[in-house]
């Protein structure tokens, strides 16, 4: 259960069998509570409950005789649901109870009201957060209050931490028996490298969950009003990471299948990436955009075509993070219709621009 009021100083006492105490108790202490524990029917007595201002019963307590009557009209009383079961054992035989978790939690393309409800969930239970450069979403602190915060964002051609120093961290603090949250931009499958963190959680016996997020494939265009499918223009829409140049063949196949292309970590091969397209036989006059920083005050798109839009993009400043976007379906946003120099009534010679 989320819990997202100020608790300081509220009594509390959490009521269940032993081994499903500790994250509740961790919540509510979090929330700033005095949490007192009953482990067993007998504990909850009137003298445990004279000060209580809220009663939480864990699992099966909600069901132990003449807990809820001697609770109920002394407090607030809450129920919490059975967490997931924990293994008894890992391979190695370290009891289940010493053991942690790893919740991969996708923060969306940018800002608090882009994580999903789970996702906060996730972040509130968490004793170790690992977070990235590209998971904004605020203050991770506030949304993980008690937890130790580490910074192991990577930026273009800089990796402070590598990939398998996040990794060992992730599973050495699981080991330790902790919650551990890989906050990460976007989605964690979607170039996120979230499926080689899970193996590395598999390998070592942690228990590992992954928490979806919204794509900047998909999310930063819509922001731009710029919807990667759209009827009677596009059916199909294709993700290509932008990291390294496309092959020929690969800009060939793209080029063929049509629809719309959306291109992520590229701005920095974007030369490359657009000179091959055209090469492989995508008309240079099909209508492309950036759209940098997505859900951020400082969110802009570049507009032009798959010919212009280098040359816009360099003389405009524009960098990473940013989505590039390619196809006919650019010119049924909203940034197109708002191009600098647009002409009142729409025409098939596209004017070009920067919109804010």
């Amino acid at each position: 259960m989320l819990i997202d009021a100020d608790l300081t100083g509220v009594p509390v006492l959490v009521v269940g069998p032993p081994e499903l105490l500790s994250p509740v108790v961790r919540r509510y202490a979090r929330a700033g509570a005095v949490v007192t524990t009953a482990c067993t029917p007998d504990e909850v007595t009137p003298e445990a409950c004279a000060h209580v201002a809220v009663g939480v019963l864990v699992g099966p307590a909600a069901t132990w005789a003449g807990v809820r009557s001697a609770v109920l009209g002394r407090c607030i009383l809450v129920t919490e649901p059975v967490p997931e079961p924990v293994p008894e054992l890992r391979s190695d035989g370290v009891p289940g109870d010493a053991r942690g978790r790893v919740v991969l939690v996708g923060a969306g393309p940018g800002g608090l009201e882009l994580l999903t409800v789970a996702g906060v969930r996730a972040l509130a239970d968490a004793d170790v957060v690992l977070t990235d450069r590209l998971a904004e979403v605020g203050d991770v602190a506030a949304l993980a209050p008690g937890a130790e915060v580490i910074d192991v964002g990577k930026r273009p051609g800089h990796h402070a931490v590598p990939q398998e120093e996040i990794e060992r961290l992730m599973v050495d603090r699981a080991l330790s028996g902790l919650t551990v949250v890989r906050l990460k931009g976007g989605d964690p499958y979607v170039f996120g490298r979230g499926g080689e963190e899970v193996a590395a959680a598999v390998e070592a016996g942690v228990p590992v969950t992954v928490v979806p997020g919204v794509s900047s494939a998909v999310g930063v265009p819509g922001a731009a009003g710029i919807p990667v499918t759209h009827r009677g223009v596009s059916h199909v829409f294709t993700v290509v990471s932008g990291h390294v140049p496309l092959a020929p063949h690969q800009a060939a196949s793209l080029a063929a299948l049509g629809g719309t292309v959306v291109l992520l970590m590229g701005m920095h091969n974007l030369v490359p990436l657009t000179t091959a397209l055209a090469r492989a036989g995508l008309s240079p006059d099909t209508p492309a955009a950036v759209v940098e920083r997505g859900f951020t005050p400082d969110q802009r798109s570049v507009v032009g075509t798959l010919g212009t839009l280098p040359d816009l993009a360099a003389r405009a400043g524009a960098t990473s993070p940013a989505v590039i976007v390619v196809g006919d379906v650019v010119r049924q946003s909203e940034v197109w219709a708002r191009r600098v120099g647009a002409p009142r009534a729409e025409s098939e010679q596209p004017a070009l621009g920067v919109v804010g």
